[in-house]
């Protein structure tokens, strides 16, 4: 198996057409379909299914798909790691980070990172672990920053807890409930879930039981920043997010805090990554800065 293999049949999937996978790639269109037929007379099975209007991959191609990213990706960190050793610095740092970690720890750590690996581009996305894990584990992503829904991972991956956190209850300016001090006079209000859980009881309920109150009825599931702020400032319904939300200018400006006095536990924050392979020194420094923004 060769590794202009690896990477053709991975531009053909993501492109949908071998004419597109070779615009991209800059090569004559028949030297791609000679490699994956090369490729897949080596594996003993189809890769590619071709239809009217492009190919689709076969379910062994899906197979090798994923593993063929693995193997591209960590032969790109490999290519990073050495040339940052010898002092060349450049490459990549992928990493996924909730929005509370955006609010509370990116910005402490931008600034110190871009000074130390200024050539090296930083590709951050926004999601919760359930989004980011198969990217983790296949190597497409170096690091996770942000909650959990569980507490104790799969031995293929790390967790390094930052910080504990706690929640606040949030509303539109002027809502009618801004003035209640207690969860009990918010409990027949409607409420906007996070996704952070499978089940959006699982998020608030356990929170409300614990003060001896029935779970609060979830009226909108948001999976997005914007989608949260968007429903609980046009709307009544309330939501309970965690407490650097109120760091967040637009939350500022279109929110309000409604200050209960019971204790509103929030997942804590960790760094998730994987257990086999150490990060390049860019990658690792991004986490120490990371790191320092919690601590301060």
């Amino acid at each position: 198996m060769k590794l202009n293999q690896v990477r053709d049949i991975i531009a053909v999937a993501e492109r949908g057409s071998l004419r597109a996978a070779a615009r991209f790639l800059g090569i004559a269109q028949p030297a791609i379909t000679r490699s994956i037929r090369e490729l897949e007379r080596e594996l003993g099975v189809p890769l590619l299914e071709r239809q009217p209007k492009g190919v689709v991959l076969t379910p062994m191609g899906e197979i090798f798909l994923r593993r063929a990213r693995a193997a591209q990706s960590e032969l790109e960190r490999a290519h990073d790691e050495i040339d940052q050793y010898k002092g060349e610095i450049h490459g990549r740092v992928k990493v996924c980070l909730s929005t509370a970690s955006h609010i509370a720890l990116l910005p402490g750590s931008l600034d110190a990172f871009h000074k130390r690996y200024k050539n090296v581009k930083l590709d951050i996305t926004e999601g919760l672990f359930s989004s980011a894990e198969a990217a983790l584990k296949d190597g497409t992503i170096d690091c996770y920053i942000g909650p959990l829904a569980e507490e104790s991972l799969a031995g293929d991956l790390l967790q390094e807890k930052l910080l504990d956190n706690e929640r606040v209850v949030l509303g539109r300016k002027g809502h009618p409930l801004g003035g209640a001090t207690t969860l009990a006079e918010l409990a027949d209000a409607d409420w906007i879930a996070t996704t952070v859980t499978i089940k959006a009881d699982a998020e608030l309920g356990p929170i409300f039981r614990h003060y001896g109150l029935p779970s609060p009825n979830i009226a909108v599931n948001a999976s997005s920043a914007l989608t949260m702020i968007t429903v609980a400032a046009y709307t009544d319904l309330l939501t309970m997010l965690p407490l650097q939300w109120t760091q967040f200018p637009w939350t500022d400006n279109l929110l309000q805090r409604i200050h209960v006095r019971e204790f509103l536990p929030a997942a804590s924050i960790y760094i998730v990554r994987r257990a086999s392979l150490p990060l390049t020194p860019a990658a690792e420094y991004f986490c120490d800065m990371v790191r320092r923004a919690s601590a301060g």
